[in-house]
């Protein structure tokens, strides 16, 4: 029998090939609160994979678009965690300041966003140096979601004791103006073209369609019980709203703004991601330690999967 020799190199390279492939799905990430951990739910299957330490509190979470990194605050220690994805573990970590919750990534991952609540301040962070480039100010109590509009132009972000959405300037670095809402803005979501904007005003149940180009209300929807997350789907026809005291998922239709399906899912129901295909939406439910999810072509929840202590949202890459 012939004897095949291979030497290290092809052995390293092989190495490195197979994990890369095993890596290749998509996978849900989801913080969990109490817990001090993420799930890895492997979205393919539906299966979590993995459970990986996060701090002490991990709450906001966002992903880059451009690298295997994942960001999330750690509420109770007041840092960022870094995380790579490939290796899943922290490989750096940055001061926030008191309680930081919400993380966003501009589109061109450029630029990360962290809403600080005690400091009512907003960090801006280099995603490459991670070097902190901005704090700004806003005029909302408690900050809670930091978002950017996929043209990078805009940060939009509410706060959970006040009735108004701050407006930051990216490029100039600046709060310039605010648009009032209903009680307690939580969840943001925009189009994908950046047109406009959809706020969830919890204790007022009202989801807000915002012009972008004006920063101003065109539509207020009247939605369920403690309306707190917002979902779009990548075509921009569908918004996901979660509403935490009824424990369901109201689905918006873009073009008329309407409420046309509502959808069951675990109890307190609270941020949420879609499939890069657009047709699963996973939605953290905080009060059930679970992610339910739907099927957004069918509109009907497949099953729950079960997570660790006080699942606060989900993250897809």
């Amino acid at each position: 029998m012939p004897v095949i020799k291979i030497n290290n190199r092809i052995l390293l390279c092989l190495w490195l090939f197979i994990p890369s492939l095993a890596m290749a799905e998509p996978f849900a990430y989801v913080p969990n609160e109490r817990a001090g951990t993420i799930s890895i739910i492997n979205v393919e299957s539906d299966e979590v994979v993995y459970s990986m330490k996060a701090g002490i509190k991990p709450r906001g979470i966002a992903v880059s678009p451009t690298s295997d990194r994942i960001y999330v605050s750690d509420g109770e220690a007041g840092k960022l965690l870094i995380i790579d994805t490939r290796l899943r573990e922290v490989i750096a970590v940055r001061p926030l300041g008191d309680s930081p919750e919400g993380v966003s990534v501009s589109s061109d991952g450029r630029l990360i966003a962290a809403a600080v609540e005690e400091a009512n301040t907003i960090i801006i962070i280099d995603a490459e140096s991670l070097e902190r480039l901005a704090e700004i100010s806003v005029k909302g109590e408690n900050p809670e979601h930091a978002v950017f509009s996929p043209d990078g132009k805009w940060l939009y972000v509410s706060a959970e004791n006040t009735n108004k959405v701050d407006v930051i300037d990216v490029a100039k670095r600046q709060q310039v103006t605010m648009i009032e809402v209903g009680e307690r803005p939580r969840g943001i979501g925009f189009l994908p073209d950046s047109s406009r904007a959809y706020v969830a005003s919890e204790i007022a149940s009202i989801i807000y369609v915002i012009d972008v180009s004006t920063h101003s209300v065109l539509k207020a929807i009247a939605g369920g019980k403690f309306s707190n997350g917002v979902a779009v789907s990548p075509d921009g026809k569908a918004v996901y709203i979660s509403n935490g005291k009824d424990a369901t998922v109201s689905v918006i239709n873009t073009d008329t703004n309407k409420i046309f399906a509502v959808l069951p899912v675990g109890k307190r129901p609270w941020n949420m991601a879609i499939s890069p295909s657009g047709s699963k939406l996973y939605v953290a439910n905080g009060r059930s330690d679970s992610v339910s999810v739907i099927d957004t072509n069918a509109l009907k929840k497949l099953y729950d999967i079960a997570v660790e202590s006080r699942p606060w949202g989900v993250v897809i890459k």
